[in-house]
């Protein structure tokens, strides 16, 4: 994707990057130096989208003890 600068140094983020990154008008964005010198866009808001990972992770809870999983293995419950 191609964006032009401004005279004022502005340029447009592309619709697909602000999906990709859940950019909205007001969001703050940084832009970051990567090790390879190449410069990376990234979003600096406090909340930051869930991603469609994030969204699957969960807690079943507490959990079993090891002695409990230990006899399930065993078929002893």
């Amino acid at each position: 994707m191609t964006a032009t600068v401004t005279a004022k140094g502005q340029v447009t983020i592309p619709k697909p990057v602000r999906d990709l990154l859940g950019i909205a008008p007001g969001s703050k964005v940084d832009f970051r130096r990567a090790a390879d010198g190449s410069v990376v866009l990234v979003l600096a808001d406090e909340k930051r989208p869930t991603s469609r990972f994030a969204r699957l992770r969960g807690h079943a809870g507490k959990g079993l003890s090891t002695e409990a999983i230990m006899a399930l293995t065993r078929g002893e419950a």
